[in-house]
C-alpha cells in the first residue's frame, strides 16, 4: 500500500466503513460483520470507479468517504435504542474487545496471509512496475482489486485495536518505518509487521500507566518512533558527507 502509494484509498476504505458499523446495528448483528461488508464493497467501488470511469481517484475517494460515514449515522439513527461502544469504534479500545471479534480478526489475518503468500509474486510486480505486469499477461485490474479488498480486510481487523478515524495511520506508519531500512518488500513486509507489534504493545503499556486512551497512544508512539528514525537517518547522511569531503573542502 505503501510503496504503491494509495494510502488516500485505505484511508477512504477506512471512513467508509463505518456505514457498516451503523448497519449492524441498525440489522441488530455484530457491527464487525457490517464493516466487512461495507469496507469490500467500498474496496471494490473505488477500484472500478478509478479504472473504468474519467472521474479522478481522489473525487471517487473522496464521494465514497462521505457517503459511507453520511449513511452509518443514518444508520446509527434509525437503530432503536443506544449505541453504547460507537466510540471504540471511531477510536478503538483494544481492552474491549470481544473474544466473538478476535476470533473474527484471526480468520481474517488467516486469511490475509494465505493470500499474500499465494500471490506475493504478482503483488510484487503490481507494486513496483504495473505497466510491465500488464505486459507479462499478470491480471493487473483483478489483482488491483484483490489488494484492495486485503486493505478493507486489514482496515477491518484494526478497528477495534484504534479506531476509524485513526487506522490509517497503523496502516502506514510501520510500512514507512520499515521502507527507510530495507529495498526488500519481503524485509519490508517483516519488519513493518515487527514494528507494529512493538508499537502496539509499546502503546497499550504507556495508556496503561499513564491512564490514557489506547488507541491514540498506540498511534502517538508509531509517528514518534517514525520521527525519531526520520531525524537518525538525516543525522547519519550529513554525518556520512561530511566524511566523504575532499581534504581542504570547508
Amino acid at each position: 500500500m505503501v510503496i504503491k502509494k494509495i494510502v488516500f484509498i485505505s484511508g477512504g476504505i477506512a471512513h467508509a466503513s463505518f456505514g457498516g458499523i451503523g448497519l449492524g446495528y441498525l440489522l441488530g448483528i455484530n457491527p464487525v460483520l457490517g464493516a466487512i461488508f461495507f469496507t469490500t464493497a467500498s474496496a471494490l467501488g473505488i477500484g472500478l470507479v478509478t479504472r473504468r470511469t474519467k472521474l479522478p481517484e481522489d473525487t471517487a475517494i473522496g464521494i465514497l468517504w462521505a457517503m459511507g460515514m453520511a449513511l452509518g449515522i443514518i444508520f446509527i439513527g434509525l437503530a432503536p435504542g443506544y449505541a453504547p461502544d460507537l466510540f471504540s469504534y471511531l477510536f478503538g479500545n483494544i481492552l474491549t474487545v470481544p473474544a466473538s471479534d478476535l476470533l473474527l480478526m484471526l480468520i481474517l489475518d488467516i486469511i490475509i496471509i494465505i493470500l499474500v503468500c499465494l500471490l506475493y509474486k504478482e503483488f510484487l510486480v503490481l507494486s513496483f512496475d504495473e505497466e510491465f505486469s500488464t505486459v507479462s499477461g499478470v491480471p493487473t485490474e483483478r489483482l488491483y482489486l484483490l489488494l484492495l479488498c486485503l486493505i478493507a480486510l486489514t482496515v477491518v481487523v484494526l478497528i477495534r485495536v484504534v479506531g476509524i478515524i485513526l487506522v490509517i495511520a497503523l496502516l502506514t506508519i510501520p510500512a514507512a518505518l520499515a521502507r527507510q531500512f530495507t529495498h526488500s518488500l519481503k524485509k519490508m513486509m517483516l519488519l513493518a509487521i515487527l514494528a507494529g507489534a512493538v508499537f502496539t504493545f509499546s502503546g497499550l503499556w504507556l495508556s496503561y500507566v499513564l491512564d490514557l486512551a489506547s488507541g491514540a497512544t498506540i498511534i502517538l508512539v508509531s509517528g514518534t518512533a517514525l520521527f525519531i528514525s526520520f531525524g537518525i537517518s538525516r543525522l547519519r547522511s550529513k554525518t556520512r558527507g561530511l566524511n566523504h569531503q575532499p581534504p581542504g573542502t570547508a
